[in-house]
């Protein structure tokens, strides 16, 4: 299962409507799969809405000790696929850090994303919550 901003948002802020269905969805997967960007993503989410700071931090280092949770460094290679990625599909308003997301879900072939975002299905990927 790949863990999208937005995903991890829900499991870390319990007062949103999806929390309780992501920390299920998030316990009872394998294998779980994220990038460096999506955790700075999280970190300027939570902060940006009034959450914790501290709070944030300790939840991205929680994942990043988290034994089942691959977390990929984003190098000058993945970056440069992503921008490859957006500019074949200039019909779409994905962002970089969603390009990183669908080119490192296709080289590690996770279909499943923790995610509210609907970009993951224009994708071709699975977005396991609703909003």
């Amino acid at each position: 299962m790949f863990l999208d901003t937005s995903g991890l948002h829900v499991i870390f802020h319990s007062k949103e409507k999806e929390h309780e269905a992501a920390v299920s969805l998030f316990g009872g997967a394998g294998p779980k799969l994220t990038h460096s960007y999506i955790l700075t993503e999280l970190v300027a989410l939570a902060i940006a809405r009034g959450l914790s700071r501290a709070g944030v931090l300790s939840f991205v280092r929680s994942l990043l000790a988290h034994p089942e949770v691959q977390v990929v460094w984003v190098d000058q290679r993945l970056h440069l696929e992503a921008m490859e990625l957006l500019e074949h599909r200039p019909d779409k308003s994905w962002s970089l850090c969603d390009a990183v997301s669908f080119v490192l879900m296709s080289q590690h072939r996770v279909t499943d994303a923790l995610t509210t975002d609907h970009h993951f299905e224009q994708a071709g990927f699975v977005r396991l919550l609703r909003p």
